[in-house]
C-alpha cells in the first residue's frame, strides 16, 4: 500500500478541547434541544430518549451555532469522516428530522438522503422513519411516512409542505432538485459525480442550504469522494481558509499499528460511550494478522485510512505455505473429488485443478497447460521458468503454439479413472473444446457462473481453510505463483472477487481452485452427479 501524507493534523481536537463554540443567536443550543426530545427505537436511556453523546453534541452546535448577522448559518457543508459502527448513520437522520419538522426546517423545503444505491439510501431513511414512529405522541400524528415496498420512500410534513425524500444514483430521474438539506452517505462508493453534481447544483439555488456528508474511509484517487476528503483535509490543516466547511475527520495514518487499542479508540469517538464493540474489534485483529483482505478491511473500516489501491492480495504467502507438506496422492484412489477447470487463450496458462475434501480440510492436486512453442520466451515475459516446470512434470507442454483441447480431456479423463470425480466445474470461457467431448462421452460438466454471486462466497470458504492451515497443496510451485498473482476486488456491500494484480499476471491455477473448493464444499450429497438418473446434460449449469 502506498502511504500517503499522513492525516494526522486533521484530527479534529476541538470536540474534545472544550473550546467555546460561537452561538450568538441560540441557535446552537436549540438544535440540541430539539434532537434531545427525539427517541429512538434502539435508545437504552429512559422514554427511549434519543442518545446525543458529547462528541456528536460538539459537531451539532458547530454546524448550528455559529451565524452571520443575519442569523443565516456560517456552515454550509459539513464532512464526517468517521469509521463504521460509529452512528453516524443516527445522527444524520436525527439531522434530517431537524430540517423536516424541526426548527431548520424550510417552509417547502426538500429534505434529501442520497447514496450510491436505493439499499443504501434507504439505511438513513429506515433511521428517520424509526425515530418518527417511536414517538407516537408528537411525531406520527404531524407526519405521514411512506414506505411501501419498491416505492419512493418519503417523510411528509404536510403542515408546512416539507419533504423528506429518498434518492440515489440509479434512480430514474435526479434532475430539477433545490434541496434545502443533503445527507450524502458513503460517498466513497458512488459511482461517477452524476448525482453529486445534481444535488450540488439544487444547494446552490437557494440560500442557507446544508450538505453533510457521512462517510466512511474509501479506496483509490479517482473520485469524487477523494476530491471532497482532501479539500476537507486542507481546511482542517489551514492551508485553505473557508469557514463555510466543517471538517470532521477521524482517521488514522496509512502505517498505523492496527493491532494498538489505543490507535483503534482515538478514531472511534463512540468507543468511550460503549459502541463500536472492543470485542468485535479484537476478532477483527486477529483475523487480519494471517489475511490481507482482512487487513485491508480493518484498516479501511474500523481504523479510517483511506487506501490507495482498490484491491488487496488474497493471502499473505507464509500463510499459504502452511498447507505445503507433501500429499500421498495414492491414498485418495477412488475418493470422492471435486474438479474446477480454468481454459484459458490457446496461447495461455490453463490449469485443472482436483479437490477432496475432508470435513473443513481441502486437498487439491493440480496440472496445468501450455504450448511447448516458445515455451522459455513465454516464461521470460511472464517471469517463470515454465520449462523447468514442464520438466518436473508440473505442466504439460502440448505441441505446437496452441493448447491441445485434447490433452486437457485426456487429462480430465485420467483423473475419473483414479478418483470418483463428482463435477467438473469449467468457467464457460475458452471451454467448449474440452467441454463438448467430455459431455457426449457423459463426463458430469457443469459450467460455473463467473462474478461475485458465485466467487465470493467460495473465496470464503478457500480463505478459511488457507488461514487455518487446513489447505493442502503440497507445494504445487505452479499453484503457488497464480495465488501470489491474485489481488481481490472488494465492492461496497464486500463482496469479493478475483483479479489480477497486473495484466500480465496468470492466475488460472487460483480460479480453477476457488471453483473446485466451491463445488466440494457444497457436494455433501454423498452421489456423484452421474447417480442421479434425473440429471441431464443441460440441466448441468450452476
Amino acid at each position: 500500500m502506498t502511504k500517503t501524507r499522513s492525516p494526522s493534523d486533521t484530527y479534529p481536537h476541538w470536540i474534545y478541547d472544550d473550546s467555546p463554540i460561537d452561538d450568538p443567536f441560540g441557535y446552537g443550543e436549540r438544535a440540541v434541544e430539539f434532537l434531545r426530545r427525539l427517541k429512538h427505537p434502539k435508545s437504552t436511556l429512559p422514554r427511549k430518549q434519543f442518545q446525543l453523546d458529547p462528541w456528536q453534541e460538539r459537531i451539532v452546535r458547530a454546524i448550528y451555532g455559529p451565524r452571520n448577522q443575519d442569523g443565516s448559518r456560517v456552515v454550509s457543508t459539513v464532512v464526517i469522516l468517521v469509521p463504521r459502527g460509529n452512528r453516524k448513520t443516527s445522527l444524520s437522520a436525527a439531522l434530517a428530522l431537524l430540517h423536516t419538522i424541526g426548527p431548520e426546517r424550510v417552509p417547502g423545503g426538500e429534505v434529501i438522503f442520497a447514496a450510491c444505491d436505493r439499499n443504501q439510501a434507504g439505511i438513513a431513511f429506515r433511521e428517520a422513519a424509526g425515530i418518527i414512529k417511536a414517538d407516537p405522541k408528537h411525531l406520527v400524528p404531524v407526519t405521514k411516512v411512506y414506505d411501501a415496498f419498491n416505492a419512493p420512500k418519503k417523510v411528509a410534513y404536510s403542515r408546512e409542505g416539507v419533504e423528506l425524500e429518498v434518492i440515489s444514483s440509479d434512480a430514474p430521474s435526479k434532475e430539477g432538485r433545490t434541496p434545502s438539506f443533503v445527507l450524502a452517505d458513503e460517498l466513497h462508493v458512488w459511482r461517477g459525480d452524476g448525482l453529486w453534481k445534481v444535488l450540488t447544483n439544487g444547494l446552490d439555488k437557494i440560500d442557507n442550504s446544508l450538505l453533510v456528508i457521512a462517510t466512511t474511509a474509501g479506496r483509490g484517487q479517482d473520485n469524487i469522494a477523494y476530491e471532497v476528503i482532501e479539500r476537507a483535509r486542507k481546511i482542517a490543516r489551514g492551508e485553505i481558509t473557508d469557514p463555510t466547511w466543517l471538517p470532521v475527520l477521524f482517521e488514522s495514518p496509512a502505517d498505523v499499528d492496527y493491532a494498538s487499542e489505543e490507535a483503534w479508540r482515538r478514531v472511534n469517538p463512540g468507543s468511550e460511550h460503549g459502541y463500536p464493540s472492543i470485542a468485535g474489534f479484537r476478532r477483527h485483529v486477529a483475523r487480519a494478522k494471517d489475511s490481507p483482505t482482512e487487513r485491508d478491511s480493518l484498516l479501511q473500516y474500523k481504523l479510517n485510512v483511506w487506501l490507495d489501491h482498490s484491491t488487496s492480495p488474497f493471502v499473505d504467502m507464509p500463510t499459504y505455505d502452511k498447507g505445503g507438506d507433501p500429499i500421498d496422492y495414492e491414498a485418495f484412489r477412488g475418493q470422492p473429488c471435486w474438479v474446477g477447470v480454468d481454459m484459458s487463450k490457446t496461447t495461455d496458462l490453463s490449469a485443472v485443478v482436483a479437490c477432496f475434501r475432508d470435513g473443513d480440510t481441502y486437498t487439491v492436486l493440480p496440472h496445468f497447460f501450455c504450448p511447448e512453442e516458445d515455451i522459455r520466451k513465454r516464461g521470460d515475459l511472464d517471469g517463470v521458468n515454465y520449462a523447468s516446470w514442464a520438466k518436473q512434470g508440473f505442466i504439460t507442454a502440448t505441441p505446437g503454439n496452441v493448447i491441445d483441447n485434447a490433452a486437457v480431456a485426456d487429462y480430465i479423463r485420467s483423473l475419473a479413472e483414479r478418483f470418483e470425480v463428482r463435477e467438473i466445474g469449467f468457467d464457460i470461457a475458452y471451454a467448449q473444446g474440452v467441454t463438448a467431448p467430455l459431455v457426449d462421452e457423459g463426463y458430469p460438466v457443469v459450467t460455473i457462473r463467473q462474478g461475485w454471486i458465485t466467487q465470493s462466497p467460495a473465496l470464503n470458504v478457500l480463505e478459511r481453510a488457507i488461514v487455518s492451515g487446513n489447505f493442502r497443496h503440497g507445494r504445487h510451485p505452479t499453484l503457488k505463483w497464480c495465488f501470489s498473482n491474485v489481488a481481490i476486488h472488494t465492492d461496497s456491500a464486500g463482496n469479493r472477487t478475483m483479479h489480477k494484480g497486473k495484466s500480465t499476471d496468470r492466475i488460472d491455477g487460483a480460479a480453477a481452485t476457488w471453483m473446485a473448493v466451491s463445488r466440494a464444499a457444497a457436494g455433501d450429497s454423498g452421489l456423484s452427479i452421474l447417480c442421479n438418473p434425473a440429471v441431464t446434460a443441460d440441466m448441468l449449469v450452476l
